[in-house]
């Protein structure tokens, strides 16, 4: 029967095998996956809250930000320039009620004072 020595690889072993892989794989593979960072930060002060930040920070590709149901970047004005021509034509329509509105009512003031 063979002895087995359980101590402790010295460090000239490498007890969880050589690193493979580059930079480029790593970020590929969160990317494709997906990863989520949280933490909350509290500040009390004699068992008063004075203050509560929660940060969610998930970093994926586009295509699995999707698969995960987030797509808030394309109705963001400020990053879609097709949501902003959107939010554009939305208030140049509700202008343009407005405008008529007040018009029908400048009309029928008009109309009654004669």
């Amino acid at each position: 029967m063979t002895d087995l020595d359980h101590r402790y690889p010295g460090p000239e072993a490498e007890p969880y095998g050589p690193p493979s892989g580059s930079l480029a794989d790593l970020l590929e593979r969160v990317l494709d996956k997906g990863i989520v960072i949280a933490g909350d930060i509290k500040i009390d002060l004699l068992d008063i809250e004075l203050l509560t930040i929660r940060l969610r920070l998930f970093i994926a590709s586009v295509d699995t930000a999707k698969k995960a149901g987030i797509d808030w970047w394309e109705t963001d004005p400020a990053l879609s320039s097709r949501a902003a021509r959107d939010a554009l034509a939305e208030e140049n329509t509700r202008l343009r009620e407005r405008l008529d509105a007040l018009e029908g009512a400048a009309d029928q003031t008009a109309g009654a004072v004669r």
